[in-house]
């Protein structure tokens, strides 16, 4: 099914009046009233809100998708709104907000909206899909517009629609400072290595830099009298920048293909106590599944 065909020309605008996404949220909400004058907006309102404090849900690339799930609305409904000169809002790749979609659903029908969600994110990913729909001449171009972009709403959710596809990586001749520096300003616990041609080699995790400085860890554990002529950490830092990735990283990662089913990808990690599976094509790197990627889609929403 086309992504447009989930779409209502009335609850489509080509010029939103609005300046901050705030103000896109309600104007686009007064368009589902007139349709939908049953239920209460008030609690809608509030959910969207509330799911906004939780996290941004502006996509970047001058897409937002303020989302809820409620069971104030009976059935899942999407509204449109584009702004030609851009939203006053602060985004994450400081591109100006220009195209909003909300969207509201009750508990019941939570994967036809996952993969509406996930289409929608689809559709952003191309520029030019934006550039289509911003220029658009009337509200029903606008669905003409994401028509013609032919992105359709899959039947099961991939690993391709969760995933990040900015991945933090190293190569194997990178020192353990450079790795160390990464993970601490991007609060990471793991990094891939990759070769030059972007082929996944394997990862390094927080665990492998803590063995570089305690590679007798065992004997610490099993003999509490154990004793260090020099303290392990300190000397670690003496060579930070002569330990390279490829003395420490190492080859368990796990990887799945960009169309694997989800809940293939849970399973997995819950079978095998991952944090995380790394997504590749012909041994190219694609993105990484994290699980809270998982806890953040499915669970959140």
């Amino acid at each position: 099914m086309r992504l447009a065909n989930l779409l209502d020309e009335r609850l489509v605008t080509h010029s939103l009046n609005a300046t901050t996404k705030r103000e896109a949220i309600a104007e686009l909400l007064d368009m589902i009233r007139q349709k939908h004058p049953e239920y209460n907006y008030d609690i809608i309102l509030q959910s969207v809100l509330d799911r906004e404090e939780i996290e941004d849900t502006a996509y970047g690339r001058g897409v937002a998708f303020p989302h809820a799930r409620t069971n104030a609305v009976g059935e899942m409904i999407i509204a449109v709104g584009i702004s030609r000169l851009g939203l006053l809002d602060k985004t994450p790749d400081d591109q100006p907000l220009r195209m909003i979609c909300l969207m509201l659903t009750p508990s019941s029908i939570a994967k036809l909206y996952l993969q509406a969600l996930s289409a929608f994110a689809t559709f952003a990913r191309d520029p030019e899909n934006l550039d289509k729909v911003v220029g658009a001449g009337s509200d029903g171009s606008v669905i003409d517009a994401i028509w013609e972009s032919g992105v359709t709403v899959e039947k099961e959710l991939t690993a391709k629609d969760i995933m990040n596809r900015d991945v933090a990586t190293v190569n194997p001749e990178d020192s353990l400072k450079k790795v160390a520096n990464i993970m601490f300003r991007n609060r990471l616990s793991a990094l891939a290595v990759i070769s030059e041609d972007d082929r996944l080699l394997g990862q390094i995790t927080d665990r492998d830099l803590i063995k570089a400085a305690l590679p007798d860890f065992k004997s610490l554990i099993s003999n509490l009298n154990y004793s260090m002529d020099v303290e392990p950490f300190e000397e670690l830092l003496k060579r930070e920048d002569k330990i390279l990735v490829k003395q420490l990283y190492t080859t368990d990662q796990e990887v799945v293909s960009r169309d694997t089913k989800i809940v293939e990808v849970a399973a997995m990690m819950l079978f095998k106590d991952l944090r995380r599976v790394y997504v590749v094509e012909d041994d190219k790197l694609l993105g990484i599944l994290l699980r809270k990627n998982i806890v953040n889609m499915i669970i959140r929403g």
